[in-house]
């Protein structure tokens, strides 16, 4: 075989001998890069380094760094995992074990059942197949091979997986010492690699997500490439678990989920101050930003979701019932209801852009073991917008709406990340429209300089979107905003207006959303804060602390000038020891707290405790107000 020319990511070309594996291709560039390599993409295509070069290609080496990459190493973390388990449990049966989002998990039939002591030992098994540096080797082998291997070892759910694969497929198997699974890859190219791993928690999980089938034992883990990353990623979790919002809705009284209505919120009094906040700061600035309220009903005709398409395409997901025996259904999104507004009145190029907003009720079926909290839910407020407009007015409009964003977001201390999702399998449209649709999207967030990765395939169904991707307090990211582009509900809906040349034109179409869901932000805002809300957003502002009885009118007046000024203020007035009454305020995380005594009756001042400061000495009644409306008013963090 002749020479190959490869093409590295920074253009630069080198010459290897054809059928040089891609590892010696590595090790020739630079021993630091044949160190970190973990896999490479090859004209496009994830292959494993032990991959041969037959003909001339572009070639990337991809590390930890890389989200394949990490992939890639926790893919091969999950075998491992496996292999450690038929180790020790040797009549154990494999499902599946893919990476997911920062870490792996296997799904196996055993009749052991599996304890957390049980996760130490096999996670120990684990470490000794890390030190025995194990090649980790890819074999192709017919259909026949593959379903006599495995059956051999009573491995049923792979056999099920293998005679499911189309006719022509090649069968992919990976050998690691004693250990064969039946895997795509790629993987890493020895167990060695995988340094740093923990099994973290057991669940349940029907086999191929199907209530009919047999429920498997899922154990679920993370692995890195440095233990200090891991540490890192454990320290993140136990801090998070500290701020978990359903914890903490608890502790603080802000909302519950009864079992009465489960995955349907209970807001409490302290969790509507929240939301109220929320909803006043998003009122203000869109009235700011030019957009007009509506609202519209919850239910609607069946033939109005056949209109938009969600009929065909959401069917699933949506509640239903009967009306003087005709079909209804519960909206699950507010667009429709945005069309028929529009459709109220006859539109000039002048109106527009239009620009429509809604705190919309809307409801979605999500199954059981889905639910979370706030996080995922079957009922929410989406504050949905829809943006009518001339075509040249699509670049102003997306970016009106990326400044309105970053406003929404600066306020909490968000920073974010956008991703461009493009044209999924099933969508409505032809290609053309969808083209134009996303080459807008692109050129608008150029154009601003958002920079943006691309998401293919992951689209709406009625048009490309942006999706924006909130980093919160302790480095998780969480996807709230959205928008998304749609040149096909004008169509569905013969939405018009009449042009400069006095002919009827279709409008292009904005869906977006700040929040995302109200109930799913306030979740995300309880743990970015971790309960401790700014002055802003806090339920109870100031809580004043009389030191003894004899102190309560004092606080009491303060209370109510307090009050007349809008701010959230409380009194304590329980006959406790103020020591006591200070350790209540701190764990209810109140902003401010006033401890008043003699002193403070006599001089009409205030002793101020600020949560984040601790003490802050006495201070004027007043001086204190003005501070705390003025800290209210330009929502400090």
């Amino acid at each position: 075989m002749g020479k190959v020319q490869v093409i590295l990511k920074d253009g630069s070309v080198r010459e290897a001998d054809g059928g040089t594996k891609l590892f010696n291709v590595a090790e020739a560039i630079g021993r630091g890069l044949a160190k970190s390599a973990l896999i490479a993409r090859v004209n496009g295509r994830l292959v494993d380094l032990a991959a041969s070069l037959v003909e001339d290609a572009k070639v990337e080496f991809l590390t930890f760094e890389n989200p394949e990459g990490k992939d890639a190493l926790r893919h091969s973390a999950s075998h491992i995992m496996a292999q450690a388990v038929k180790r020790l449990y040797p009549g154990s049966k494999l499902a599946i074990g893919p990476a997911i989002a920062n870490g792996f998990y296997y799904d196996i039939d055993s009749a052991h059942t599996f304890t957390p002591e049980d996760l130490e030992k096999i996670q120990a098994e684990m470490e000794e197949i890390v030190k025995e540096d194990l090649p980790i080797e890819r074999m192709e082998v017919s259909r026949e091979e593959a379903l006599r291997l495995f059956g051999e070892q009573q491995e049923s759910y792979k056999e099920e997986l293998i005679r499911d694969l189309p006719g022509d497929s090649v069968i992919s198997l990976y050998r690691q010492g004693e250990f064969v699974d039946l895997c795509a890859g790629p993987h890493v190219p020895s167990t060695g690699k995988v340094k740093a791993l923990k099994l973290q928690n057991l669940a349940g999980a029907y086999w191929r997500g199907d209530q009919k089938n047999k429920m498997l034992q899922r154990i679920y883990g993370t692995a890195f490439e440095k233990k200090a990353e891991l540490g890192e990623y454990l320290n993140m979790l136990e801090e998070a678990a500290k701020r978990d919002h359903r914890k903490l809705g608890r502790e603080l009284d802000l909302f519950s989920i009864q079992e009465e209505g489960p995955g349907f919120p209970f807001f409490h009094p302290k969790g509507m101050v929240i939301r109220n906040e929320l909803e006043n700061f998003w009122r203000k600035l869109h009235t700011h930003y030019g957009y007009h309220e509506i609202k519209t009903p919850i239910i609607l005709h069946q033939k109005l979701w056949q209109q938009s398409g969600h009929w065909d395409h959401y069917r699933e997901n949506m509640y239903f019932t009967t009306i003087d025996e005709e079909g209804y259904a519960v909206k699950p999104m507010n667009c429709p209801g945005g069309m028929l507004v529009y459709r109220t009145q006859h539109h000039s190029y002048r109106d527009l852009p239009l620009r429509i907003a809604e705190l919309g009720l809307v409801h979605r079926h999500e199954i059981s073991g889905a639910l979370h909290g706030l996080m995922r839910v079957r009922s929410f407020t989406q504050d949905d917008a829809h943006i009518f407009m001339l075509p040249s007015q699509v670049k102003d409009e997306i970016q009106g709406v990326i400044k309105l964003f970053d406003t929404v977001y600066g306020v909490f201390g968000l920073s974010y990340h956008a991703e461009l999702s493009t044209k999924p399998e099933k969508a409505m449209g032809s290609d053309e429209t969808w083209e134009i649709a996303t080459n807008a999207l692109k050129e608008a967030m150029e154009d601003f300089g958002l920079p943006y990765k691309i998401n293919e395939g992951d689209g709406a169904f009625y048009g490309p979107k942006i999706d924006f991707h909130l980093k919160d307090s302790i480095g998780r990211t969480w996807q709230c905003g959205t928008i998304q582009l749609d040149m096909q509900m004008p169509e569905k809906f013969d939405l018009t207006y009449v042009g400069e040349d006095g002919q009827k034109h279709r409008p292009v179409m904005i869906h977006r959303v700040a929040y995302g869901s109200i109930e799913r932000f306030i979740g995300i805002l309880i743990e970015h804060f971790a309960g401790a809300f700014p002055a802003w957003l806090a339920p109870v502002q100031v809580k004043i602390l009389p030191i003894s009885d004899r102190h309560l009118d004092y606080a009491l007046k303060l209370a109510g000038k307090m009050q007349e000024k809008e701010i959230r203020a409380e009194v304590d007035a329980r006959n406790e020891k103020i020591g006591y009454k200070i350790r209540e305020g701190q764990v209810e995380k109140v902003p401010y707290l006033l401890v008043v005594g003699d002193k403070e009756a006599e001089t009409g001042q205030v002793a101020v405790r600020k949560r984040s400061q601790g003490e802050l000495g006495a201070m004027e009644v007043d001086r204190f107000i003005e501070q705390l409306l003025n800290e209210i008013k330009t929502k400090q963090q």
